[in-house]
């Protein structure tokens, strides 16, 4: 049965442009259509706050959230939004429509995954969630039903709703929001999020993958809680026999209880996946996993709710250390969880084994570390970008990349922060990205009128503006060549890097005479005198004017021109010289016809009385030349 004609959105458009064609999928907080925008013609996705939520203002201002955050990303494997806006009891908004399916339905109608499907899969929502973590700020709800799959293939991240800024301390006093199956122990216990909330959940989704079930299932979502706060994500090997060694790795490292033994964000996971893909052979990478659990499919902690929290979290259980698990039957330092918050000088040191096990992407069981190999990265903070890169380069590390991002506290153009960070260890030959400011995020327009161009365009962009189109027109009090406008106009607060359009003075308008076929001297008199500049043409031509005189005007009689425009005169050379052909003794009007395709005006002269239209003679005798467009008189025969 088609639930979608019991919905009364079905059918209505919004704010008179967005048509709501059909009902896509139902959530905790809103419902998404599929609808068109009439206005541009084109098929998207939209995303309407359930009713009885719109009085909410703590919603509300959530999804104005979504729409704002998730338009500033601008990333390929991000679903854009394109508007937001209210029309009655409902709050929307307007997003890119994906058609395809969820990795959710992947999972449920396919179950584990094989290895290259899921790293296919995990590393452009890592670059999603990369970029987000880059701009500042934190999805918190990552889970398959939010990675959309195109039918091209194309994987995206959706449903932002949920996003905070990296900056913003969350604590909620008596919930915790968020999917149960994939909440991080720090958001269950304390309510505080950072960007390894992510990495812990898309380590979850990657255990989910390759094995087709969750880590931590139960009968209430109490019961997942407490797993995530007391117990470990185990080695997906664990369920699947054969994955290799450096998935285990992977997972384990992603999912580690105490958010300190993550990657700080998903660029960093998105590093060590690419690491982990690199050491796969194809055999590894396509191994066909077996069918997944079926009970585990269909669990009901997908949905994003509001959970009680648990007053107290129990004391952890305690584990056997990493270093010491290769001496317990049956384990191997490659398929070894990593355990749960270690007390005292063991937390130290067992950071340092992870995390060189997982950035070296070895999982043979043979590891080492020699201190050597590792550079520390030179403070960067507050200087330029090539002050930086130089400083880098002497140091024997590149840069990997540049990110842009604005600042009030540092100013345009000088390095606000670095991957590594300033002191932090790296390898000899690693790369570090550098995080330039961009400015404030808005600045004024400076008030160029009166400036000459280019001093304007370097106004603009020392002030963070970029120059845009450049226009010219007359004007009776600005100079020729300084700005005269601007849009937006100087005082006006607008966005870093914005285009700013210029128009540009041609100076006072003088209206142009009609000197052709006036002699030199006179014709370039008369140009000066309206202040305008006269240049001539590199070769004279035949005209039907006098040799020496102005045979034609650059600028045309009646045209308005700038003071100190140029005109170019040609000369003429006079008329040019045609044969004249011998007409005599044929009809008048067939001669005249022969004359006039020859270049030539015709004259025909007939005496009182005639019975003739006979040709008789011709002013110019025919094979003599005229000068082209002279008068040829033709005399019929009399009596």
């Amino acid at each position: 049965m088609d639930t979608t004609l019991d919905d009364p959105l079905v059918g209505q458009t919004l704010d008179g442009r967005y048509r709501v064609d059909a009902r896509i999928a139902a959530g905790g907080m809103a419902t998404v259509y599929r609808a068109v925008d009439t206005r541009l013609d084109r098929v998207l996705a939209l995303k309407v706050m359930h009713p009885a939520l719109a009085a909410d203002a703590g919603f509300v201002d959530r999804f104005i959230r979504e729409a704002k955050s998730v338009a500033r990303l601008a990333h390929p494997n991000v679903v854009a939004v394109f508007d937001q806006g209210t029309d009655g009891p409902y709050t929307y908004l307007a997003m890119e429509y994906v058609s395809g399916c969820t990795l959710r339905d992947v999972l449920r109608e396919r179950g584990a995954l094989r290895p290259r499907a899921a790293l296919d899969i995990l590393e452009p929502v890592l670059a999603a969630l990369g970029a987000a973590h880059r701009a500042g700020f934190v999805h918190r709800d990552m889970k398959p039903e939010n990675v959309l799959i195109g039918d091209d293939g194309r994987v995206k991240v959706a449903d932002f709703g949920l996003v905070r800024s990296v900056d913003t301390v969350t604590s909620t006093t008596g919930a915790v929001l968020g999917t149960v199956s994939y909440l991080a122990p720090e958001q269950i216990e304390n309510g505080v999020t950072d960007t390894r909330v992510d990495v812990y959940a898309c380590g979850v989704v990657l255990y989910e993958m390759l094995t087709g079930s969750k880590p931590h299932t139960g009968g209430t979502p109490a019961q997942v809680l407490y797993q995530h706060l007391h117990e470990d994500v185990p080695p997906p090997s664990a369920a699947v026999p054969g994955l290799p060694g450096i998935l285990d790795q992977l997972v384990t490292y992603a999912t580690a209880r105490d958010p300190e033994l993550r990657p700080t964000d998903a660029a960093g996971l998105l590093g060590l996946t690419l690491d982990a893909r690199a050491l796969l052979g194809d055999a590894e990478l396509d191994a066909v996993p077996p069918q997944a659990r079926a009970e585990d499919r269909g669990a009901t902690e997908d949905r994003t709710s509001v959970i009680p929290r648990p007053l107290a979290a129990q004391p952890p259980v305690d584990r056997t250390s990493l270093l010491e698990l290769p001496d317990r039957p049956g384990a191997t330092p490659e398929r070894a969880p990593v355990p749960p918050r270690p007390r005292g000088p063991r937390r130290a040191t067992l950071l340092v084994v992870v995390g060189v096990l997982l950035a070296l992407g070895i999982g043979t069981g043979v590891w080492y570390i020699n201190s050597g190999q590792f550079t520390k990265v030179p403070n960067l903070l507050g200087k330029t970008e090539a002050q930086a890169k130089s400083e880098l380069s002497a140091a024997g590390l590149g840069v990997k990349r540049v990110d842009r991002k604005f600042s009030d506290a540092f100013d345009r153009g000088t390095v606000m922060n670095s991957d590594p960070e300033s002191g932090k260890r790296i390898r000899g030959n690693g790369a570090v990205v550098l995080t330039v400011s961009r400015g404030p995020e808005l600045v004024f327009v400076p008030d160029l009128k009166g400036k000459p161009l280019e001093e304007a365009k370097a106004e603009l962009t020392r002030s963070g503006l970029a120059p845009g189109m450049v226009t010219q027109a007359f004007s009776q009090d600005v100079a020729q060549g300084a700005v005269i406008s601007t849009d937006p106009v100087g005082g006006q607060k607008r966005s870093t890097d914005t285009a700013v359009a210029i128009v540009v003075s041609k100076g006072r308008p003088v209206q142009v005479g009609n000197v052709v076929g006036r002699p030199l001297d006179q014709a370039r008199a008369a140009l000066q005198d309206l202040g305008l500049k006269v240049e001539m043409a590199a070769e004279e031509v035949n005209s039907p004017f006098p040799a020496g005189t102005v045979a034609n005007q650059s600028i045309g009689a009646g045209t308005q021109a700038a003071t100190g425009d140029t005109v170019t005169l040609t000369v003429s050379k006079g008329p040019r010289q045609v044969p004249v052909p011998n007409v005599t003794g044929q009809e008048a009007d067939v001669a005249r016809k022969t004359l006039e395709a020859a270049g030539f005006k015709v004259k025909v002269e007939r005496p009182l009385i005639s019975f003739s239209n006979t040709v008789d003679a011709q002013s110019v005798p025919g094979g003599q030349s005229a000068p082209e467009g002279s008068t040829i008189v033709l005399r019929t025969k009399g009596l």
